[in-house]
């Protein structure tokens, strides 16, 4: 997580996009009453979006071989039987109808089925003569008694299903507070954000990014928490609500670090640490940014040229407890109107092919050039999971920052400052 060298990292990108920006109250909410976004599959395999958070799971559906096997297994076994006759003794292996069909699919379908396999033996028994002595009675009860334990299996599974799905649920309304869908446009500045965790159906993961309009600008967190699990999760928690008080609060964006800082260093303990890259982009004019350690956000001009803003000293990451001589040092970008700022967790940078190559920012740039900052993001992130060929080994957070011209004409009549009632761009 901690950054790598110059020459360890992937080659610079050549264009990104353009998201949120600082505005009035009345200029945060504009975009209020639009779709809300939505985020991408946690496991790469689903396109439903890439704004916000993990998609919702739906409840997988059973695959076509399990849903026919039950009928196709009973159907070998009554014409091996009816080709061979009572001599084959195949009839008691009709219960693996009623066996496989405990896998998948509700109680009521397992005991249809069970039914089904007890109306096969019963018809093969007769046709055969078995009815005559004890075999026939006997398979009877073997596929019975199978279809019996198939459908406790069922039930059992059902349950487990619901109650999975529950938690999911609360997983999903966990990772809403925690991550909540940033404003689609704030003053002059669109915004798009993807989330993909590389655990498959997760909710939750170590990623964490925030847009907040202050008096003094929009500021902007995103970052990445070394490990994963519920403990990455609580210290997400507190990055994030100390972030967000502070940027309401201090007047200086060397104030806001020093705020995050500080509650990093009193929850975190031993090797456990936050790289994380805050910027401030001001009504006036003007872009700060402060580096924790993070990978440097990539801004593309209007012509798509590409630049990776380094500071001139990074600061240690957040967590670490270790005081340092001097404050965070903030340090200017260029960031006007037409750019596009992508700030990014090193997921996407360090997310490799089967060759092991590095995925390429700064080359596949370009995919960003649709208009619409969601649309754009949601291009790249395809694009990503292409280059991967598969599920991504780490969390991947990509928060999209447009600098509208005053001339475009999806940008809003005002594009005012963010005024002083310390609106929360974080919206619903």
């Amino acid at each position: 997580m901690l950054r790598r060298s110059r020459a360890d990292r992937p080659p610079a990108p050549e264009r990104s996009q353009s998201p949120a920006a600082p505005g009035d109250g009345e200029a945060d909410r504009v975009d209020q009453d639009a779709e809300p976004d939505v985020m991408p599959a946690a496991d790469g395999g689903s396109d439903t979006g890439s704004s916000l958070l993990p998609v919702a799971m739906d409840r997988p559906s059973a695959p076509l071989s399990l849903t026919v096997l039950p009928y196709a297994v009973m159907a070998v076994v009554a014409l091996v039987d009816g080709i061979g006759g009572a001599s084959v003794g195949l009839l008691p292996l009709v219960a693996l109808g009623p066996a496989f069909a405990g896998l998948v699919g509700s109680w009521v379908r397992t005991a249809v089925i069970g039914a089904l396999a007890v109306a096969v033996v019963c018809a093969l028994g007769a046709v055969d003569g078995l009815f005559a002595e004890r075999r026939g009675f006997a398979a009877i009860g073997a596929v019975l008694g199978v279809t019996i334990a198939a459908v406790i299996a069922a039930v059992t599974r059902q349950r487990r299903e619901a109650e999975l799905a529950n938690v999911r649920s609360i997983a999903e309304v966990a990772q809403r507070v925690l991550l909540r869908p940033v404003p689609r446009r704030a003053g002059p500045l669109r915004a798009a954000v993807s989330y993909t965790s590389a655990v498959t159906e997760a909710r939750i993961g170590g990623d964490l990014y925030e847009v907040v309009s202050s008096p003094a600008g929009v500021r902007v967190i995103i970052g990445d928490v070394q490990g994963k699990g519920l403990d990455a999760v609580e210290t997400a928690a507190v990055v994030l609500g100390a972030f967000r008080e502070a940027a309401h609060d201090e007047k200086t964006l060397t104030g806001v670090g020093e705020r995050v800082e500080r509650a990093a260093d009193r929850t975190l303990g031993g090797e456990k640490f936050v790289t994380a890259v805050i910027a401030e982009i001001r009504p006036m004019g003007g872009t700060t940014l402060l580096n924790f350690g993070h990978p440097p956000p990539m801004i593309v001009g209007p012509r798509g040229q590409v630049r990776f803003p380094e500071p001139p000293a990074y600061s240690l990451p957040l967590g670490l407890g270790l005081r340092q001589d001097q404050p965070p040092l903030p340090f200017e970008v260029d960031f006007h109107p037409g750019d596009q700022m992508l700030l990014y967790t090193d997921g996407v940078t360090e997310a490799r092919d089967r060759s092991g190559t590095f995925y390429p920012l700064g080359e596949r740039a370009h995919v960003l050039a649709d208009r619409d900052p969601q649309r754009a993001l949601e291009a790249l992130r395809a694009d990503l999971i292409r280059h991967t060929g598969g599920p991504l080994h780490d969390d991947a957070a990509m928060l999209l920052l447009r600098y509208q011209d005053a001339g475009d004409p999806s940008r809003p009549a005002r594009a005012d400052a963010a005024t002083g009632d310390g609106g929360d761009a974080v919206g619903d």
